[in-house]
C-alpha cells in the first residue's frame, strides 16, 4: 500500500506561507528530489495556482541551477487538483480530481503503479482533511527559520490531540529542519 506523505514548509511561528520561507539551493535540490520519488502531489486550489509560478521558470530559466531543476521536477511531476471553482487545469502534468479527498486518496494508496512511490499531499487544507480521516502516513514539516507573524496555521480546525512522533530529522545550512513524523497509530500497527 502507498504511503500518503504530508510535506509542508512552515514558519517558526507555525504559519504557512510560501513566500516568508527562504528556499535556498539545499532546500530546492530536497524538494526536486521529493518530487522526482512521487507518484502524484495532491493540490488545493490555492496551492496549484501558487505553484503555477514554476511554469514561468520552465519557459524563462532563471540561470539558478537549483531552481530551475526544481521547476523541471515539478512539471513532470503528476498533479491532481481538487478545487470546487476549477473547470478545467492545462498544466500537461495536471488534472483536476474525479472523485472526493476521501475516495481519491483510498483508491491512490491501492494503487499497484510505479512501485514504492508516495503520495504526496502538499496543500494546507488537504492536509487537515486528510489528518482528520487518518489518511497520512507521514508529515515532513520543513520549519524556516523565519516568523511570519500571521498567516494560514497548519492544523487550524483540527479539533481533537494527535499523537506524532518524530522518527527523523534533517538539518540545512541555512537553518531550516526538516522534522519528520508518523502518527503513533502507525508505530502499534
Amino acid at each position: 500500500m502507498k504511503r500518503v506523505i504530508a510535506a509542508m514548509n512552515m514558519t517558526l511561528d507555525g504559519f504557512c506561507d510560501h513566500t516568508s520561507g527562504v528556499p535556498d539551493e539545499e532546500i530546492h535540490h530536497h524538494y526536486a528530489d521529493l518530487l522526482r520519488s512521487a507518484e502524484v502531489a495532491l493540490y488545493g486550489r490555492i496551492t496549484y495556482q501558487l505553484m503555477e509560478f514554476w511554469r514561468t521558470v520552465l519557459e524563462n530559466p532563471t540561470g539558478d541551477q537549483s531552481m530551475d531543476d526544481f521547476a523541471a521536477a515539478i512539471d513532470s511531476t503528476p498533479k491532481i487538483v481538487f478545487s470546487r471553482t476549477l473547470q478545467q487545469v492545462d498544466w500537461k502534468s495536471a488534472r483536476l480530481a474525479s472523485r472526493d479527498l476521501e475516495e481519491e486518496v483510498r483508491a491512490l494508496k491501492q494503487s499497484d503503479t510505479n512501485g514504492n512511490k508516495a503520495i504526496f499531499v502538499c496543500s494546507p487544507g488537504l492536509i487537515v482533511a486528510l489528518t482528520k480521516l487518518n489518511l497520512i502516513d507521514e508529515y515532513q514539516i520543513c520549519i524556516h527559520p523565519v516568523v511570519a507573524g500571521s498567516g494560514l496555521p497548519l492544523f487550524k480546525d483540527i479539533s481533537e490531540k494527535i499523537m506524532l512522533k518524530l522518527f527523523k530529522t534533517k538539518t540545512f545550512s541555512g537553518g531550516a529542519v526538516i522534522l519528520y513524523y508518523e502518527p503513533a497509530r502507525k508505530l502499534n500497527s
